[in-house]
C-alpha cells in the first residue's frame, strides 16, 4: 500500500510536496523538511484514538505518525520499520525525526554518517511524507503540539537512555505508541561489527581502489603488508584460473584419449580376429602348411625314374648273370681328363646299381 502526501487546500497537509494517489504513480521528488517554527499541516487537530485512525477517521486530513531514530548506515531494517509505520492506518502522513550529531554523539555514539547524509538518506526513502532535522532525543509534550502528532511508531522494546529506562513510556502511558517489529539479523551494531571484524579485508580493498594510506590512516608498514598480500591473492587468483584451465584442458584430453581407446580396442579386435584367421587352428597357414608337407612327404616317397643315359640291359630268357670273363678280359681305355674320369667311374657306379 502506498501511502499519499497531503496537499490539499482544505483539511489536509499544504506543505507536502505532492499526494501519492496509487502503486504506479513515479515520485521525482524527496520528502520535504519540517518547518522549524510551525507544523504546515492546516486542518484542524483533535485527538484521535486508535480505533479512529484505523477505521480511516477523521476523514479530512491524515493520521499524522511520527518515528524517530539515528538511521546511521540506513539499511533494510530501518526501512521495514518506516514501512510499518506508513501503513498502521488507512490514510497516514509519516513524519521522521532524525537526531543530530551533537545528540547522538552525547547519549549513544560516534555516528558513520554525517548527520546532513543521514537526513537526506531518510528524505529519499520512499515511505517518507516529511523529515524533521535535529529531532529531541525525548519527545516533549510541545514538540507533539508543534507538529500535530497523533501517534508515535517504534519498536516495543524499552529504549533505556538519557538516565531513563524507557524514553517512550511516557508516550505509552497516554495511548499514542504504536508498536513496529523489529528486523532480525540486521543493524547498524552488526554492520559496523562486520567492518571491524574485516578490518584488514576493506583496507586492503580501498588500498587497491586508489584510497592512499593516509586517507585509511594506516601505517606505513600496514600499508607495504596489504599491499603484499593484495599482489599474494592476484597471484593466487592466476594460480586458481590456471588450474581452471588446466583442468578443463585434462577433461578435454581425458575425452579424446577415451575415443582412442575404444578406436585401439576396436583395432586390436579387429587385428586378433585376422591372425587368428590365419594362425588358428583352422586357419589358412595351417592348410597351407599341411598341402607342402603333403607334397613334401608324397615326393620323398615316391620311386625314382630310370636315368635316359643309362645303357639298355639284355637279359637273357633265363636271367642269367653274364660271364665274368668278360669283365676280365675287357680293359676300359683311359679317360681323357679327369673330369672324364669321374664320368667313367659314374656310369660303372650306376651299371652296377642296375644289375644289383
Amino acid at each position: 500500500m502506498v501511502g499519499q502526501r497531503c496537499n490539499r487546500a482544505k483539511g489536509n497537509c499544504a506543505g507536502a510536496s505532492e499526494r501519492r494517489k496509487g502503486p504506479h504513480t513515479t515520485l521525482t521528488e524527496p520528502a520535504i523538511f519540517a518547518r522549524e517554527s510551525s507544523c504546515d499541516c492546516r486542518a484542524p487537530h483533535e485527538r484521535l484514538t486508535i480505533a479512529q485512525a484505523r477505521r480511516g477517521t477523521p476523514v479530512d486530513r491524515p493520521v499524522r505518525v511520527y518515528a524517530d531514530g539515528i538511521f546511521d548506515l540506513f539499511h533494510s531494517g530501518h526501512a521495514r520499520a518506516l514501512m510499518q509505520a506508513k501503513n498502521l492506518f488507512p490514510n497516514t502522513y509519516l513524519i521522521v525525526g532524525v537526531c543530530s550529531d551533537e545528540l547522538t554523539h552525547k547519549y549513544k555514539g560516534f555516528t558513520v554518517m554525517t548527520e546532513d547524509e543521514r537526513y537526506e538518506a531518510l528524505r529519499h526513502c520512499r515511505y517518507v511524507d516529511e523529515v524533521v532535522r535535529d529531532a529531541p532525543w525525548t519527545l516533549t509534550q510541545d514538540f507533539l503540539e508543534k507538529h500535530k502528532i497523533d501517534f508515535v511508531a517504534h519498536d516495543d522494546i524499552p529504549y533505556s537512555s538519557a538516565g531513563s529506562e524507557d524514553v517512550y513510556k511516557h508516550i505509552k502511558e497516554a495511548g499514542m505508541f504504536v508498536p513496529t517489529q523489529r528486523t532480525e539479523g540486521i543493524s547498524t551494531s552488526d554492520l559496523i561489527t562486520r567492518i571491524v571484524r574485516d578490518y584488514d579485508v576493506y583496507a586492503r580493498r580501498n588500498l587497491q581502489r586508489g584510497y592512499t594510506a593516509k586517507e585509511l590512516n594506516v601505517s606505513y608498514i600496514n600499508e607495504k603488508k596489504y599491499r603484499l598480500q593484495n599482489q599474494v591473492d592476484r597471484m593466487k587468483e592466476k594460480v586458481r584460473t590456471v588450474e581452471e584451465k588446466s583442468k578443463h584442458f585434462v577433461y578435454r584430453v581425458e575425452e579424446k584419449s577415451h575415443d582412442l581407446i575404444q578406436k585401439w580396442e576396436e583395432k586390436s579386435r579387429e587385428f586378433i580376429g585376422n591372425f587368428l584367421e590365419l594362425f588358428g587352428p583352422d586357419g589358412t597357414w595351417k592348410q597351407v602348411f599341411q598341402e607342402r608337407s603333403g607334397r613334401m612327404i608324397s615326393y620323398a616317397l615316391s620311386p625314382r625314374g630310370s636315368p635316359t643315359n643309362s645303357p639298355p640291359r639284355e637279359l637273357s630268357p633265363s636271367r642269367s648273370p653274364s660271364p665274368p670273363s668278360r669283365w676280365h678280359h675287357a680293359r676300359p681305355s683311359p679317360p681323357a681328363s679327369p673330369k672324364g674320369a669321374s664320368a667313367s667311374f659314374s656310369s660303372m657306379s650306376e651299371g652296377d646299381e642296375d644289375e644289383k
